[in-house]
């Protein structure tokens, strides 16, 4: 049985604007979780991921390096319940 886990995670910097949701999308798609991508009003992007530990780790480690254009300053991580998507979406 693999173990599966959930967070939203809210990334901080220049994140707007450098296809760093697209990029998400895309990392969160070939990694197989589920989830969703936005941007906040406050100029960050927030991201929930679901599914196997190990994957998630993955996932959170790209974010801190995020797409070529994007400046990650932060990630914060907290625990979340499952989304509510099938697959990995673009919300906003």
């Amino acid at each position: 049985m693999t173990m599966t886990k959930s967070i939203t995670v809210k990334i901080t910097g220049g994140v707007q604007g450098v296809w760093f949701r697209g990029w998400t999308r895309q990392e969160a798609e070939r990694l197989g979780l589920e989830g969703w991508v936005r941007n906040e009003a406050d100029g960050s992007v927030a991201a929930c991921l679901s599914g196997p530990v190990a994957r998630v780790d993955e996932m959170v480690a790209l974010l801190h390096m995020g797409p070529p254009a994007a400046r990650v300053d932060l990630v914060e991580v907290y625990p979340s319940p499952a989304p509510k998507t099938k697959g990995f979406v673009v919300l906003r």
